[in-house]
């Protein structure tokens, strides 16, 4: 819907809109428009996280949207894979080809086509809605969206029962702010605003993360711990809070669930023995357990950073057991946000239908394998060999770990691949077709977030430019060539957006039609929302002891789990390749959006790696040089950058660059493994050991 134009631009309309990407922040938007032409997007003043502010991403996103590259419309292969050679085809031709094809796998067996997708947008219309009904109707293969969050979604399930936390808007009023695992200035800008007034006020910021990155520098205080001990260092902040008796015994005795077991846990990390596991000194472990004990209230922000290794959802629990500990919960400004996601209730049966499937249980594959399942074979546990993939929201060419073996799967000439898309990516260039979609000013979306507790509404902007059709409209197109004829495949896009929003106590109320004209509403609820217990666990408790944990044949406690790759775990290996890895996202990307941006790619420069002074000099590298960072699933070429930013014995490759735009046409996803998480099933990414070579 439009709102009042800006003063400046009498003869312009707003409408309201909301930010699609792969955020926390899900920022509220205005977006100008003026003759049809969106000529500007700005952040809501009136939100209260937004508060008019956007990331410099989202700022250009006019830029994004009339990109001389943008895919205007349908596109067939007209060369060898992986050549980007593409002719333009007709709607009608594309599609029903494309059907034409599904319905010859399928009838051998509708489990060889696989949907591949994820955030590419986090609307409920244009995300997992009409594509859901598609896939399920066809009968396809499930995918587990994995390749983000769900480590730490089910560490911190198992310790307070969901993805729920603190309003982030009372981070401003905290006296200590942990922010852990979390470049926040980079990834959680408006978080970070409300760091910054509690900072103002005397707060004390504190970053956890094995990079001095952007975040670090502006915080009292950087300990810069190993990638992957998150966990041992959560267990000696214990140690220090039960042995100087830092503890809230009365909110323990009332609202939690094995204090003793978790106490003698905790008693066998001392500051010493995790000072020599995490890398930093005892001393500043016992000065941090020492203010989070006596600095009240005291708040933590994590991130999915500190997930994304082999033991990251015991991490997320380990340190999702010490607001309980303090009764740091009691208070609005206490406790911690990883994820606001649960306290929001979408209906996803109503969105996605699974009864569609007709009582058909189909395999399910893990997105984080995608380069090993597509070279699979057909066999007995595996299932049909893969013949189809269809792309969308997703890069995988680019984001998906051990980069080589996801080209050569996507290169297999027996492989029917389609991918939805704004531009030529590094996926798009495999594709048989590529169809073009719409961007979040041409369609309409509803959103909610998942680093606060706001729905908002994205009402299209301006009309689909040149082809482009919203990704609904696609599936509803090839459902209709597939000979699909239930009802919900004719649902328009307003009437899937009404569906998204359950009337379930969770959303008081708040529906897509007032939406549409507010923009965004807040859900209600107490800013403290385990001031008195009431955990969504099987006990209502905070669980530091987890049955279901122990009924599944794990640990019932959080465990110090260290890396696939490390001196401790694969001695041998780090002998090879004695450099641990990390690939944080690069400020002016988000994954491997924004990358073909002109002006952002301009501000990035070009692909780098951070070296320590001391790594560097053994290996005979000086700064600016090109250097090759390899180990045994490949080799990433880029500029080196010596820093004392980073860790000795660690390197920071900042990512997700284009495999195409990165020298050597690879990118860091060709080191990194696809070994899994403790639990979650979730990616290894900061999990990886390389060498580095001038």
């Amino acid at each position: 819907m439009s709102v009042s134009p800006p003063a400046a631009a009498s003869d312009s309309t707003v409408v309201r809109g909301a930010c699609p990407h792969d955020c926390p922040d899900t920022c509220a938007l205005l977006v100008t428009v003026k003759d049809g032409v969106a000529i500007g997007v700005r952040g809501d003043p009136d939100h209260p996280t937004t508060h008019g502010k956007l990331c410099t991403k989202v700022a250009r996103y006019t830029e994004r949207t009339y990109h001389p590259g943008r895919l205007l419309q349908p596109m067939k292969r007209v060369g060898p894979k992986g050549s980007g050679q593409f002719a333009p085809v007709r709607w009608d031709e594309a599609l029903t080809d494309i059907a034409a094809k599904l319905k010859a796998i399928a009838a051998r067996d509708p489990q060889a086509i696989l949907p591949y997708s994820y955030g590419g947008t986090l609307g409920f219309v244009q995300g997992e809605s009409m594509a859901a009904r598609f896939f399920h109707k066809l009968g396809a293969s499930l995918l587990d969206r994995t390749i983000c969050s769900t480590a730490g979604e089910a560490g911190l399930g198992a310790v307070i029962g969901g993805k729920l936390g603190m309003d982030v808007e009372q981070f401003a009023h905290s006296r200590l702010i942990l922010i852990w695992g979390s470049n926040s200035i980079t990834s959680n800008l408006h978080f970070w605003t409300y760091a910054q007034q509690a900072k103002r006020a005397g707060a004390r910021l504190v970053c956890i993360d094995p990079w001095r990155n952007d975040t670090a520098e502006k915080c009292h205080e950087h300990v810069q711990l190993r990638p992957g001990t998150d966990a041992a260092l959560a267990y000696a902040l214990m140690h220090e809070l039960i042995t100087h008796d830092w503890l809230d015994h009365d909110y323990i005795a009332r609202y939690t669930l094995g204090f003793e077991a978790l106490k003698a846990r905790a008693m066998e990390w001392p500051p010493e023995r995790a000072a020599q596991v995490c890398g930093v000194s005892a001393g500043q472990i016992r000065q941090l357990a020492h203010d989070y004990g006596a600095l009240s209230p005291a708040a933590i922000r994590m991130n999915y950073g500190l997930q994304r290794v082999r033991g990251g959802a015991n991490a997320v629990r380990a340190i999702a057991c010490l607001p309980a500990l303090v009764g740091a919960w009691r208070h609005d400004a206490g406790g911690l946000l990883m994820s606001s996601s649960n306290h929001f209730k979408a209906d996803t049966a109503a969105l996605e239908r699974p009864d569609l499937l007709a009582g058909r249980t189909p395999r399910t594959l893990n997105m984080v394998t995608i380069g090993d399942d597509l070279l699979r074979e057909a066999c007995p546990t595996f299932g049909p060999k893969i013949e189809a993939v269809i792309v969308y929201n997703s890069n995988p060419l680019a984001v998906a770990p051990e980069g080589d073996k996801v080209r050569r799967g996507f290169a297999r000439d027996d492989l029917f691949t389609v991918v939805l898309e704004h531009f030529q990516t590094d996926t798009a260039d495999y594709a048989d077709y590529v169809l073009s979609a719409t961007t979040q000013l041409e369609h309409l979306d509803v959103h909610k977030a998942y680093g606060h507790r706001y729905w908002l509404a994205n009402n299209a902007a301006i009309a689909p430019i040149g082809q482009a059709k919203p990704n609904t409209e696609i599936f509803r197109l090839l459902a209709a060539r597939m000979g699909f004829i239930d009802a919900c495949f004719a649902e328009t896009d307003a009437q899937i957006a009404a569906q998204a929003i359950a009337p379930d106590p969770r959303n008081g109320g708040i529906t897509w039609e007032q939406l549409q004209t507010s923009g965004w509403a807040k859900l209600p609820g107490a800013a403290a929302p385990f001031a008195h217990g009431g955990f969504p666990t099987p006990s209502g408790k905070c669980e530091f002891w987890s049955q279901r944990e122990m009924d599944a044949g794990r640990d019932p406690l959080p465990d110090v789990l260290l890396p696939h790759e490390c001196a401790e775990t694969t001695p041998g290996l780090a002998m090879r390749y004695p450099l641990a890895m990390i690939s944080p996202p690069a400020r002016n990307f988000l994954n491997s959006s924004f990358v073909n941006v002109d002006s952002l790619r301009k501000l990035e420069g070009e692909p780098l790696l951070l070296l320590h002074p001391e790594d560097a000099e053994a290996r005979g590298i000086a700064d600016g040089q090109m250097v090759r960072s390899f180990n045994d699933r490949g080799a990433y070429l880029c500029r080196a950058h010596i820093s004392d930013r980073t860790r000795p014995g660690q390197v920071v490759a900042l990512g997700i660059w284009w495999r195409k735009l990165s020298p050597g046409g690879t990118n860091a996803n060709q080191l990194t493994h696809q070994r899994l998480t403790d639990l979650g099933g979730g990616p290894c990414f900061y999990d990886c050991l390389v060498e580095v070579s001038p």
